[in-house]
């Protein structure tokens, strides 16, 4: 690339950047001025109603936790996408579901949630986490869920 065009380029993408990242601040800006009850309601979804959601074909599951945890247990439905992943793998999530991130109670999955919120994406977090989720998915429930899973595929 010549001299001249390179520094046309170095100039416009110093000027794009900090403009992505004004209009991230400014989205979770205006959602903590905007929080209000139904704001609250609306961020949280319980693992009855993931399930719901799963097999109305409306949602994903986000498993937000270290690989390793991710590789020792967890819901073979979810999308395994680490927390510290999450910024360079935005593009694998769908654009059509409601995006629900989760990890075993929800101190991560809150903070994927707010992540995913500043850059406009309206997920929500697993207020009960994967321990809640896997209460509710137990003997014929997990058989019958697993089985609607298939058939969705």
């Amino acid at each position: 690339m010549k001299p001249f065009r390179l520094f046309i380029f170095t100039a416009l993408l110093a000027t794009l950047l900090p403009l992505s990242a004004v209009a991230d601040e400014n989205r979770l800006e205006a959602f903590v001025a905007d929080f209000d009850y139904d704001a609250r309601k609306e961020m949280k979804v319980s693992s009855t109603k993931l399930l719901d959601l799963l097999e109305d074909g409306k949602a994903v599951l986000v498993d937000i936790r270290f690989k390793e945890e991710q590789q020792a247990w967890g819901p073979s439905f979810a999308l395994k996408i680490p927390l510290n992943e999450l910024p360079a793998r935005l593009h694998e999530l769908p654009k059509d579901k409601i995006i629900v991130t989760a990890c075993p109670h929800k101190d991560r999955a809150i903070i994927a949630m707010s992540y995913l919120r500043s850059k406009g994406i309206p997920a929500r977090y697993l207020t009960d986490g994967l321990v809640g989720l896997a209460e509710n998915l137990r003997g014929e429930d997990a058989l019958y869920f697993l089985k609607l899973m298939e058939e969705q595929k």
